[in-house]
């Protein structure tokens, strides 16, 4: 097992650029059992770095990295606009998710994150499941979002969706004086874990809905949870989701969404949903307010999930993760008053709130050493 902090696969970048504004980068290579990966730490201020790990195959070195340093990025906001006590962090392990999984691989990752000394808090995300961290769990205990029979939440998809619904609700009240799910018409982009939830919570509502996936069953089972609603249920080609007469868009699917192309297709009054990353670069926040689109920034309102597996590392209780999971209505709200007040954009609101939150955090913790034990290590 090597370690290796620079690496002569970057090619021209030049990685010390590249991370001008992270702590620290970790390149992890076992030959033995094939782990390549990536670990980025953003940001300790709020405390030990949280992020989840993907895999999947990127097409070079240099792509893994600007991957994996802006997600820990994203994460540093996320961490600070959801209270909690960690900072932000991501892994990335090159390799085809379908193919390249083994336990071996899984251990090996799980030494070179132990050996970070608990800098660097992990668990799943795109490419990864709860299953791949059971073997990572055998050599660290720095892994959070694992099973419950293994001490972990569980699933943390209903928090996220629950926070979303949340989110809607606080756009609901912005644009129509009135918080309630249902008499508005949306459009949903996607149907995995989270967004189904949405989707059900929505119908339940008395919503009425567009709907868009690449499965199938999903698209027949939302259909089916329709006939038991007072909502209606269309289905759209993928392409056609974001040009439908609907209230609200609500991206539950891939990143990158919100871009040239679709912003001149969007006739919605609010953009609000679960997927990372929706905006292809965060000048189209700008965009969308110049559209007259409200957007929910993406990091905060599908934050539920974050809050869960943060929650972990001082014991299981789901009341409390909900109960501060519904916060993130308040949260939402208060970034559309600092927007309209200041004439930003909600992105821009949202990232000041949360780096004003990081500095004065700073302030507050810089008596920490050592030799106090930090309440992030009670699990055993």
């Amino acid at each position: 097992m090597k370690l290796v902090e620079e690496s002569s696969m970057i090619g021209s970048s030049d990685l010390f650029d590249m991370m001008a504004d992270h702590e620290q980068v970790i390149f992890c290579n076992d030959p033995a059992t094939g782990l390549r990966a990536i670990i980025a730490i953003h940001n300790t201020t709020l405390g030990p770095a949280l992020g989840g790990c993907r895999m999947q195959p990127y097409e070079t070195m240099d792509d893994a990295l600007e991957d994996v340093l802006r997600l820990s990025k994203g994460m540093s906001y996320k961490c600070a606009a959801s209270d909690v006590d960690f900072g932000g962090g991501k892994a990335v392990i090159i390799g085809d998710p379908n193919t390249d999984k083994t336990p071996e691989l899984f251990r090996s990752f799980g030494q070179f994150v132990n050996s970070l000394g608990g800098r660097f808090y992990t668990g799943t995300d795109m490419g990864t499941t709860m299953e791949d961290f059971i073997h990572v769990m055998k050599e660290t205990n720095c892994v959070v979002g694992v099973p419950e029979v293994y001490g972990g939440g569980g699933d943390s998809s209903i928090p996220t969706a629950k926070g979303v619904l949340y989110g809607i609700k606080a756009a609901n009240q912005t644009l129509f004086g009135k918080s309630e799910l249902g008499g508005i018409t949306y459009a949903v982009q996607g149907l995995g874990k989270v967004g189904f939830k949405v989707a059900c919570g929505l119908l339940e509502a008395g919503a009425d809905l567009y709907v868009t996936d690449i499965n199938g069953e999903s698209l027949k089972a939302i259909k089916e949870k329709a006939k038991t609603t007072k909502g209606k249920v269309k289905v759209v080609d993928r392409e056609e989701i974001y040009s439908q007469e609907a209230d609200v868009f609500v991206p539950c699917a891939f990143g990158g969404i919100i871009n040239d192309n679709t912003i001149n297709q969007f006739k919605v009054k609010a953009i609000a949903g679960s997927a990372n990353n929706q905006l292809l670069h965060e000048s189209h926040g700008k965009k969308l307010q110049e559209k007259g689109i409200l957007y929910a920034p993406d990091y905060i309102i599908n934050s539920g999930g974050l809050i869960q597996v943060a929650d972990e590392l001082y014991g299981i209780n789901h009341d409390r993760v909900l109960a501060k999971t519904k916060h993130i209505y308040d949260a939402i709200l208060e970034v559309f008053k600092q927007a309209e007040i200041s004439g930003t954009c909600t992105m821009e609101s949202a990232n000041k709130m949360c780096e004003k939150r990081m500095e004065m955090s700073g302030r507050r913790n810089d008596f920490y050493t050592p030799s106090v034990k930090p309440k992030w290590s009670i699990r055993k």
